[in-house]
């Protein structure tokens, strides 16, 4: 069945290729309101086309946000081992379009890369595996194992509903394994596991200084500007060494032993290798810790966004009534996400000065995990790896956070494997976001590979 798949892939890249550019195009960024409608258009997309490839029990399932996408293919039988290959067909927004180089929702080919909003996050690593099961059934008629299909329209915006949705439906999402790939690897040729994602708190702070604006003139000195008490608050949220101020923030870390300092510190993340990917004339961090482990291992904190006052053309002279900012904390696998968002919300309101009116909301959260590299779906995704790239991957704590790790170890208790195609400068949630054509096609040959042995592995290990 592998060969016929491969075989398959081989001679349908150009229909591959377009399937995925019509995927592409509809502009379903589930964070923006106005896109409400073309995120239910990619959802019904997916619908069609997962029936088309002969997927089974194919269906949009509400939440009280985007839908999810469910299908399924269980004709490998009861006892045959189960994927879930779980993917968001949602995007991140445009903005800044002046500096889109092609149209965002265009797809482009240039070279060996394909440019478009989602094409590598995770549109393109998406549908590789809807043309890896594709290829198997159009070519052989059958899988080697039973296949499910989760795939999600609010990753982009915090997954709001994806745990409540998994605790409603842990019976339909029961699998052996779950596999997602909406990650990167180091180039071309160097293929990388991930063995941990880090959780996220993201809060908004916002303050009133007045009931309206005020003329700078007039009151200035004497009533306070929400923005400069805004500004020193949140500097004070961290030191010069880049540590966290916040009380309790560090007590639920777990410090590195030296084999985990070891394995991290031998991968691809380093000083060179960050100055290189983001053109940054210097790093910067705590000194007690490498840039490997700052990036994968340590809990951060950062200012996203300050909105108040007067920015635009010329000047004008006002104290603005309000301001408001927005936060993220970035955690490590111990850290409960809930309990820091409370730790954030006291801490903020401790320091605040009794000159502004100030509340500290609760945006999304959501937890993080460390992946077992000793499961058989690990090991697994290591040989498929090393036969489709002919080399062994290397392993890597991502720095990101993906929603749905913790949940399918913590609730469907599903070992995960992290199988991405990306590249680093694939500028995720950037303009010009690409997707290398190689690492597609490439992809769906290794996704092709990883269920023939995934099924072999987990069969032998059923039968004892």
């Amino acid at each position: 069945m592998r060969d016929q798949a491969l075989n398959y892939v081989q001679t349908h890249q150009a229909d591959t290729l377009e399937a995925l550019k019509a995927f592409l195009r509809i502009p379903s960024v589930g964070a923006l309101p106005e896109h409400n409608d073309d995120t239910i258009q990619a959802a019904q997309w997916l619908v069609d086309r997962l029936t088309a490839i002969g997927l089974h029990h194919v269906q949009i399932m509400p939440t009280p946000g985007h839908p999810m996408v469910y299908a399924d293919w269980l004709e490998a039988g009861p006892d045959a081992p189960t994927l879930m290959i779980y993917g968001h067909y949602d995007v991140q927004p445009v903005d800044p379009l002046e500096e889109w180089l092609t149209p965002p929702f265009e797809p482009t080919v240039k070279g060996e890369d394909i440019y478009g909003r989602g094409t590598a996050d995770d549109k393109g690593q998406l549908y590789i595996h809807v043309a890896a099961v594709e290829a198997y059934l159009q070519a052989a008629g059958r899988l080697p194992l039973n296949i499910k299909f989760l795939l999600e329209g609010e990753e982009e915006s915090g997954s709001t509903h994806l745990e409540d949705f998994v605790k409603a439906h842990q019976s339909l999402l029961q699998a052996d394994a779950a596999l997602i790939s909406d990650s990167h690897i180091l180039d071309p040729a160097t293929p990388i596991l991930i063995t941990g994602v880090r959780g996220l708190t993201y809060m908004e702070i916002s303050m009133r200084g007045s009931r309206q604006d005020l003329h700078s003139g007039t009151y200035g000195g004497v009533v306070e500007n929400p923005l400069n008490a805004m500004v020193k608050l949140l500097a004070s949220l961290r030191d010069e060494q880049g540590r966290v101020t916040i009380p309790g923030f560090y007590d639920d870390v777990k410090p590195l032993n030296q084999a985990e300092r070891r394995a991290i510190n031998t991968g691809p993340t380093s000083e060179t290798s960050v100055l290189a990917e983001t053109g940054a004339p210097a790093l910067w961090g705590d000194p007690d810790y490498t840039v490997a482990e700052r990036t994968g291992a340590r809990p951060t904190l950062d200012i996203h966004g300050i909105k108040g006052g007067f920015i635009g053309h010329g000047a004008k002279t006002v104290i603005p009534a309000t301001a408001s900012a927005k936060v993220s904390m970035r955690l490590v696998a111990h850290q409960d996400h809930k309990k820091i968002a409370e730790l954030f919300r006291q801490h903020v309101l401790s320091i605040s000065p009794p000159t502004m009116e100030v509340t500290v909301d609760t945006i999304n959260t959501g937890g993080g995990a460390v992946i077992d590299m000793a499961t058989p779906a690990m090991q697994a995704a290591a040989d498929a790896y090393e036969q489709t790239f002919g080399r062994p991957p290397l392993y890597l704590r991502e720095g990101g956070s993906l929603p749905i790790v913790p949940l399918f170890i913590d609730i469907l208790h599903a070992p995960v494997v992290l199988m991405g195609f990306g590249l680093p400068d694939d500028n995720l949630h950037a303009p010009n976001e690409k997707f290398h054509l190689p690492n597609f096609y490439r992809g769906i040959e290794t996704a092709i590979v990883y269920y023939d042995i995934l099924a072999e592995r987990l069969a032998k290990r059923q039968a004892g």
